[in-house]
């Protein structure tokens, strides 16, 4: 089914060569067990860069006793349902607002639409399932162009519990960016499992996100290289909710997994480190510098241009006063280090990753609020101009809830947007971080390549 090529301390997942079949069960729509009061939910200017919504698929294995599905979707409906209660605004609707063109979440209880599904192979037939690949577009077939042509009939989120001919379950979610980020998304997958045993609420999850809205009047005081204006180009997230892609997948573009082991991680450390300029190194550090440096000069781009990487980073607890205790919204800033094609090429590893770690470091609360401000004058979107963002989610924890039906396997991207590089966790026996990216196959080859320098 797969073939798998070992080039040293990398493997590249190719796509097995079968597509899987799904077929419908059913379709329902989860509603709060108990209704709750209708309000509706302000959403930050960071929130309103993210709309639009990103699929994902989490795999678990056959349970040692058979399940049959119409068990599973009964378990997972209610402890949704019960769930729902606290996260209300899951079950919305955006809207935009009487005076204005702003989008909030109508918390009108209208639903979480869930479909489950049966699946004609086993998922080991799928073969590598951190590796996303085109099979995965059928885990997630029937939550496609669901509700009306009007933004305020479409669900902000929807399931599909998909079981395998052996048993095994996949469940692919697709949810509106807007709703929350990784972090509050673990949180809520931590929630999610507690209710599937019968337990409660693990974190009290707190929707407010008055604590980053823009000062009044709008005060920048830092240029924001990390966004980009609306009026400069058409963007992948619109503020207004209108979704137009731009960073187009060019047709030769190929979606590789690359892994790296801990031991070549100690190496690119180590050598970050050698020359004493540097206080310390972490992981996600060297491997975002390592893939800067790598996939900008594969793309070929003149000595003097610049190229940007994006990384996001928590701001929950550095903007003053912090986000509340159970902060479910989007806080994740993006980060950005910065350098022509021609220093990217010359410079040392220690200053690589110096100019990450300063990226991290320099979001102060004044420096976020800034950000904030420029976003609510300039009505921009996360920089797209020669420019990828790196996100970690091996950092995020997001294969250790176990649920009533069994422990998480491993949680994949249904097709990551062009211009963005996924950092998933290694195999949970092997650790090592997998590269998830796109690239044309003649790229691709030499982001090996430079990947592979000392």
């Amino acid at each position: 089914m797969e073939s798998v090529t070992v080039l040293q301390n990398f493997k590249l997942v190719l796509e097995p060569e079968e597509l899987i079949v799904t077929t419908m069960v059913e379709k329902f729509t989860v509603v709060p067990q108990t209704p709750g009061r209708r309000r509706r939910l302000f959403l930050s200017n960071i929130d309103l860069t993210l709309v639009a919504f990103l699929e994902t698929v989490t795999f678990f294995e056959p349970p040692p006793s058979p399940v049959a599905l119409a068990e599973l979707a009964d378990t997972f409906r209610g402890a949704l349902s019960r769930l729902l209660v606290a996260y209300d605004f899951l079950a919305g609707r955006l809207e935009r607002e009487r005076e204005g063109e702003r989008l909030e979440i109508d918390c009108n209880g209208a639903g979480v639409v869930v479909v489950t599904a049966t699946c004609s192979v086993d998922m080991s037939q799928l073969g590598e399932l951190r590796a996303p690949k085109p099979a995965y577009k059928e885990l997630a077939r029937f939550l496609q162009d669901v509700g009306g042509e009007e933004l305020r009939d479409k669900p902000l989120m929807l399931f599909q519990l998909t079981q395998f001919k052996c048993g095994g379950l996949a469940i692919a979610t697709r949810s509106n960016h807007c709703l929350m980020d990784g972090v509050a998304g673990h949180e809520f997958q931590i929630n999610f499992a507690s209710f599937t045993r019968g337990g409660g609420l693990i974190v009290v999850p707190n929707s407010d996100r008055s604590v980053f809205k823009s000062r009044d009047p709008p005060e920048i005081n830092h240029p924001h290289y990390e966004y980009s204006k609306l009026t400069d180009l058409a963007s992948t997230f619109s503020l207004r909710g209108l979704c137009s892609p731009t960073l187009k997948q060019l047709p030769s573009e190929e979606l590789r997994l690359v892994y790296i082991s801990p031991k070549r991680i100690a190496r690119l450390k180590s050598e970050a480190l050698s020359d004493h300029q540097l206080k310390n190194c972490t992981t996600f550090h060297i491997i975002a510098a390592k893939i800067w440096k790598a996939r900008s000069i594969t793309l070929g781009l003149p000595n003097e241009r610049i190229s940007t990487v994006l990384f996001p980073v928590d701001v929950r607890k550095r903007v003053v006063p912090p986000a509340p205790d159970g902060f479910i919204g989007n806080a994740l800033i993006p980060g950005f280090a910065r350098a022509t094609i021609n220093e990217l090429k010359t410079a040392s590893a220690s200053s690589l990753v110096g100019k990450v770690q300063e990226g991290v470091e320099r979001l102060s609360d004044e420096y976020v609020k800034s950000g904030i401000d420029w976003l609510e004058v300039h009505h921009g979107v996360p920089s797209q101009v020669d420019s990828f963002s790196v996100v970690a989610w091996f950092k995020l924890g997001l294969d250790d809830a176990e649920y009533e039906w069994g422990r998480v396997k491993c949680l994949s991207p249904l097709e990551p947007y062009p211009g963005l590089v996924i950092l998933l966790p290694g195999e949970k026996n092997e650790g090592g971080i997998n590269i998830c990216l796109k690239l044309p196959p003649d790229q691709m080859k030499d982001f090996y390549k430079l990947m592979m320098e000392d």
